[in-house]
């Protein structure tokens, strides 16, 4: 609404030193001459005000510029550029004039305002502070087109949430089913709102980035896609965006924020563990956009009362068009390839949509993926047994350190993002509408993240055999596979320096020497390489991170030898069809397939690719000659790591009295010494199976299947070893793939 003369004007004005009140009063006088200035960190008298009158939201606005200028004041404003000290301000305007000016909100009427206040307060607080709240963001919003979204904060945020007549309402609600006052349960739930709530100061936010940049700044080059770039933020102006982000690394949400901040999305509030709130990250962060969520407790009335308050947040958050970003797997990747998905957060933002705290949000999958990690050595010592590593400030100090050496590129691409809204519609009611959605998110980002040259050379050199390799022979016997994800369209990141060109090639490896994965001998004719002894876990981290890609090829060719032993004809083809479905089954905690007709069509493609003319093949062992004259087998590559840890499960619970409750803590360990002594006794494949957290997949197949269970204990002994036996059937056919494949393997190397 714009004023004119007949409308009474009031200037309601943050202006918070000498400077800032001189220039607001010069933009009054030019603009509303005679107009009376209320300050808005004081009594603004709104409520004696009549309803025609227009209240007009102003506040000085200060802008970084480039500089330089020696002068002591240009030095000392830099400590803060988005606002300087109020002695510096004088100085500095009249050596830079267009470092500061006013900027004016979108005015309103008090009468336009008193009905807001009625619709969303039910008028059960001050007038006055919802004004001032107001104020403030109709100000901030016009300040954003100046200094950009980047810069988009909120502000009284808990002020907002409990002056809601909705908000009593709930809280009137919980109060009698936990049997306490209202009073009581309003008060705990405003002390966990303060816990939550971030403040976000542009001060901050500038200084989070600098003290955390030794992080990963010298440690990778970051390499972006933007080609969704535009699409989000045209999606971010009609609803908020939830980034879901793939989790290797420590360093991601600092890799990811400084991606949106220099392509100027507002900062996302990023939600995380309170493990990570020590000092300098924990009050930096609070002021810069992170969440810290504390551990559950065992209180049941206080733990119902944060999840509340938690959940009023994120519906706030959302409802505003705040971004938020979470790490859906709950902790870092141990083995290169995602985690099962963690549901509790999502669960929370469901309920805001229910409770029509927002509209919708639009969710979107973000893949990060690293060349090389310099911590990636602890998680593969945990994976043997050791333990985890305590975060504080001795453990960032010396994280910081390993972090000064160049590892590589970053590499950040986001995709498809999609209504949660709709999501939840299509995964139907029920039970598992939560897993659906989790496993859409999984999909999502497995389906956006390329295949890098780490994971390319680790596969090679895993698969061969123990054999070190030439350069050329690297090349031979990678050439197939590179042709094949160029078939299918899958992401490389091999764009700089292209594993196709010797050159590239012998870079990729030397990197892979260099940072201790692979190991190079030259004393001999010719350079070989191969995996560095006691490496193989390593290996495997960079090799997992390409497997989702792969797995379907994998499960087709496994499924093939089913009819390896008859013609293919209509039956055998359904046979290998209901093959392949319980292959997905026996990984479906391990990796995350799309939906059963997407997988079908997967398989069929996967087919085509074998052999175009795979229907008219006749004669025994019809399968096995697709799969020899294929030039190409992955299943033993792929698969074999994981289903050598399900056999180790699978024995361990064979040879367990299943009276015996199985408890997961002990019960790994004990698998970690039954998996070392198989390996050394040859009945496992490679080291990289020897692992703590495929052996918790296992379990949780195992458990799935009601492995686990105390009773009936005979049903439960022949179900178990039943597990053993199907475990067993799958790599006696995986074995006979790896005899194939060496087969290729010596006709590549000729």
């Amino acid at each position: 609404m714009s004023a004119n003369a007949q409308v009474p004007v009031v200037v309601l004005a943050q202006g918070r030193t000498k400077t800032e009140k001189v220039l607001i009063r010069d933009w009054v006088a030019k603009n509303h001459r005679g107009a009376p200035i209320a300050d808005l960190g004081g009594d603004t008298g709104v409520d004696t005000l009549a309803d025609d009158t227009l209240l007009v939201p102003v506040r000085v606005t200060w802008l970084s510029v480039s500089s330089n200028s020696r002068r002591p004041t240009e030095l000392l404003a830099h400590l803060s550029p988005r606002r300087p000290p109020g002695p510096l301000q004088g100085p500095l305007l009249r050596n830079s004039p267009g470092r500061a000016g006013v900027v004016k909100g979108e005015p309103a009427t008090v009468g336009e305002l008193r009905e807001r206040f009625a619709q969303e307060t039910g008028n059960g607080s001050s007038f006055a502070t919802f004004v001032a709240r107001a104020a403030t963001v109709a100000v901030d919003r016009s300040e954003r087109r100046l200094i950009g979204d980047r810069y988009k904060v909120p502000r009284q945020v808990v002020e907002q949430i409990t002056a809601s007549s909705r908000f009593r309402a709930k809280i009137e609600e919980l109060a009698a089913k936990l049997g306490k006052s209202d009073a009581e349960v309003l008060a705990e739930a405003q002390e966990a709102l303060n816990e939550l709530v971030t403040v976000q100061s542009p001060a901050a936010i500038d200084a989070f980035r600098t003290v955390l940049s030794p992080m990963h700044s010298r440690a990778w080059k970051v390499q972006v896609d933007t080609s969704n770039l535009d699409r989000l933020r045209g999606l971010n102006k009609e609803k908020a965006l939830v980034f879901l982000p793939a989790h290797r690394s420590y360093v991601d949400p600092l890799v990811l924020a400084e991606v949106l901040h220099e392509h100027d999305f507002p900062r996302n509030h990023m939600l995380g563990g309170n493990n990570m709130s020590f000092w300098p990250i924990g009050p930096l962060g609070k002021r810069a956009g992170v969440i810290f969520i504390r551990r559950a407790s065992d209180n049941a009335a206080a733990e119902a009362i944060y999840k509340f308050a938690l959940r009023e947040y994120l519906g706030y958050l959302t409802g505003k068009k705040f971004n938020l970003e979470w790490y859906i797997e709950g902790g870092r990747t141990r083995t290169g390839k995602l985690r099962p998905p963690k549901l509790g957060l999502l669960a929370y933002l469901v309920r805001a949509l229910q409770d029509d705290l927002t509209d919708d949000v639009a969710m979107v999958p973000v893949s990060i993926v690293y060349d090389h990690m310099q911590e990636v050595r602890a998680l593969d010592a945990e994976q043997g047994g050791a333990a985890k590593a305590a975060e504080s400030t001795r453990w960032l100090a010396r994280y910081v350190r390993g972090q000064q050496r160049m590892s590589g590129n970053a590499w950040v691409r986001f995709g498809e993002p999609f209504s949660l809204r709709e999501a939840l519609a299509q995964a139907g009611e029920g039970p598992a509408q939560l897993d659906k959605v989790g496993f859409k998110i999984c999909d999502g980002i497995n389906r956006t993240t390329p295949v890098t040259s780490s994971a390319l050379l680790t596969f090679t050199l895993l698969g061969s055999h123990d054999r070190a390799l030439t350069l050329p022979e690297v090349g031979r016997v990678l050439a197939p596979l590179l042709d094949y994800l160029d078939t299918r369209g899958i992401p490389r990141t091999d764009t700089e320096a292209s594993l196709r060109e010797e050159a590239g090639l012998r870079k990729a490896l030397d990197r892979l020497v260099a940072v201790g994965v692979a190991t190079m001998f030259d004393g001999g004719p010719e350079p070989v390489w191969s995996i560095q002894a006691g490496q193989h876990r390593v290996a495997a981290f960079y090799r997992n991170g390409a497997l989702h890609h792969l797995v379907a090829r994998a499960i087709t060719e496994l499924a093939l030898l089913q009819v390896s032993s008859k013609s293919v004809t209509d039956s055998s083809i359904a046979e290998a069809w209901a093959e392949a479905q319980r292959l997905r089954d026996l990984l479906k905690f391990e990796f995350f397939f799309p939906p059963t007709e997407q997988f079908r069509q997967d398989v069929l493609k996967e087919l085509e690719l074998l052999d175009p003319n795979w229907e008219s093949q006749e004669g025994p062992d019809a399968g096995a000659k697709i799969l020899s004259s294929s030039g190409l087998l992955l299943a033993h590559r792929t698969l074999r790591s994981f289903l050598d840890a399900q056999i180790v499960v699978a024995t361990a619970l064979a040879e367990r009295d299943p009276a015996i409750e199985v408890v997961e803590g002990p019960f790994g360990d004990q698998c970690l010494g039954l998996g070392k002594q198989m390996l050394l006794r040859g009945r496992l494949h490679r080291a990289d199976s020897v692992s703590r957290e495929l052996y918790t997949s296992a379990l949780r197949l195992a458990r799935n299947r009601g492995l686990l269970e105390t009773s009936g204990t005979e049903a439960v002994q022949a179900a178990r070893h039943d597990f053993l036996a199907e475990v067993t059937y799958v790599l006696e056919r995986l074995s006979r793939i790896d005899r194939l494949e060496a087969d290729l393997l010596e006709e590549v190397l000729g």
